[in-house]
């Protein structure tokens, strides 16, 4: 019989409104399965195993009375769940993955924090991310050193990097990242697991910025839908949120027979595509055609001025924060996040102009390429995880951003895009799948990933904690 800590969101929801299994019984078995794995991958930060079993003990107080928190119709009470750290949660510091911030605690709940407390989740903690978000690694000069648990010696990516590990490991079903050029897709992708990065304003966020979303990272895309069912409830803190739209979320059913489906194998930019992840999404492109769609390959749109214009952009807002910062604090950055972002300073208003219209370019490029298409399937990255110890794939503050191709343009075009696990290398590294569809068509996104999960092989087991039985 499965254990608690293995349940999905929606397992542990019927088992709790059936009253065979208690939200204080779960969460004592994500709580001891994370002690087994922690000493291993250091995914979490701020964990708090008492203040989660209260939690827990109240949310099984509402279940025997029948009456479980809801929030925009639907329940997360006493699931246990993660958010990363650079989602504030009241009470507690935010150091955006950095030693270099003051360890002030937060005074309120972001969007994505307060709407997972009034659908009931219980917040296990938060987990970790490299300095800034800028990284796609477990690196930071905060936190320990956050690992892969398929491989402990490869990286889980990032910056979600702990949100990755944490669902992969099985710290609980449901966990919250960040994406501003993969944060979300990336780490899923090499940690094995599901998550939608979605329309920009989906889920309203706080600090809002250009590329920034939020986004579910579970097992399942099912208890992805779930988790945007309670996270993309309004809030007006967000002056960027969509006006919100009540999408019956767990409604995925979707035939793809008909569907017009571009594949993308060549992203035009950064590094070469490796054979076994080319091989692993051409295969799902097959069974794509098999189950009726109409599956195009599709020619490049990003180059490599593009990527390179939208990193400048960002290595220029970069050097400004930390500017502002003094000399002491700087001191404390990562060194490879403060060259990388030091680059960026003494630009003329001119070049950053330049930058800013580079990321202009990447959205309507990014739009006129999928317009043809409902949904298009790519690789989410070029490279499967890395050296653990490694800030980037190429280790070069130079080529930081080369994995990001296939990722980023929907970011800066602002359509919706999932990563699900399609795969394995002959070592068994996990790979990803990317399925992007047109703005503001996450459901739809979310219902071919789903329509994917159940046609793709079978998936191998999820790791375990070095020396379980």
């Amino acid at each position: 019989m499965p254990q608690p800590h293995e349940l999905s969101a929606q397992e542990l929801l019927s088992a709790y409104r059936n009253k065979t299994l208690s939200p204080v019984e779960a969460t004592r078995s994500v709580l001891d399965h994370i002690e087994r794995w922690e000493p291993h991958i250091r995914a979490t930060y701020a964990l708090d195993p008492e203040q989660a079993l209260t939690q827990a003990r109240a949310s099984e107080a509402r279940w025997m009375k029948g009456e479980p928190q809801v929030c925009g119709g639907y329940t997360l009470d006493g699931v246990p769940a993660t958010i990363k750290e650079n989602i504030a949660t009241r009470g507690v510091p935010v150091p955006l993955g950095t030693a270099a911030t003051d360890l002030t605690p937060a005074t309120a709940d972001a969007p994505p924090a307060a709407r997972m407390r009034e659908a009931g989740a219980v917040v296990l903690g938060k987990t970790t991310m490299p300095d800034y978000g800028m990284l796609s690694s477990g690196l930071s000069s905060f936190h320990e050193l956050t690992r892969n648990p398929w491989d402990v010696t490869k990286n889980p990516g990032g910056s979600s990097a702990g949100a990755g590990a944490a669902a992969a490991a099985g710290y609980g079903p449901l966990h919250i990242g960040t994406d501003i050029g993969g944060s979300v897709r990336l780490p899923a992708a090499w940690c094995g697991i599901a998550t939608l990065k979605p329309s920009l304003g989906r889920i309203p966020i706080d600090p809002p910025f250009m590329g920034r979303c939020a986004g579910p990272m579970t097992r399942t895309i099912t208890d992805a839908a779930l988790m945007m069912g309670v996270l993309s409830q309004p809030d007006v803190r967000d002056h960027m949120s969509l006006p919100f739209q009540d999408f019956d979320w767990l409604n995925l059913t979707q035939d793809v027979r008909g569907l017009r489906i571009g594949l993308l194998l060549d992203a035009g930019c950064g590094l070469p595509l490796d054979p076994e992840i080319r091989q692993a999404v051409e295969a799902a492109a097959r069974l794509f055609e098999a189950a009726g769609a109409i599956v195009t390959p599709m020619n490049p749109w990003m180059t490599p001025d593009m990527l390179d214009g939208v990193d400048r952009f960002w290595r220029t807002r970069s050097a400004i924060d930390l500017g502002a910062l003094p000399e002491a604090r700087r001191a404390k950055i990562l060194p490879f996040i403060r060259t990388w972002a030091e680059s960026g300073g003494g630009q003329s208003g001119e070049a950053v102009f330049r930058s800013y219209y580079d990321t202009l370019n990447v959205r309507a490029k990014t739009v006129a390429a999928c317009a043809p298409y409902d949904y298009v399937l790519s690789p989410v990255a070029p490279v499967v995880a890395y050296n653990a110890e490694w800030a980037a794939p190429t280790n070069d503050v130079a080529t930081t951003m080369h994995h990001i191709g296939y990722t980023l343009p929907y970011n800066m075009s602002e359509q919706p895009a999932a990563s699900v696990n399609c795969g394995y290398t002959r070592a068994g590294l996990p790979i990803g799948l990317q399925i992007a569809g047109a703005r503001f068509d996450d459901l739809g996104v979310l219902r071919v990933a789903h329509a994917w999960e159940r046609m793709r092989p079978a998936q191998h087991p999820w790791p375990q904690p070095p020396g379980a039985a």
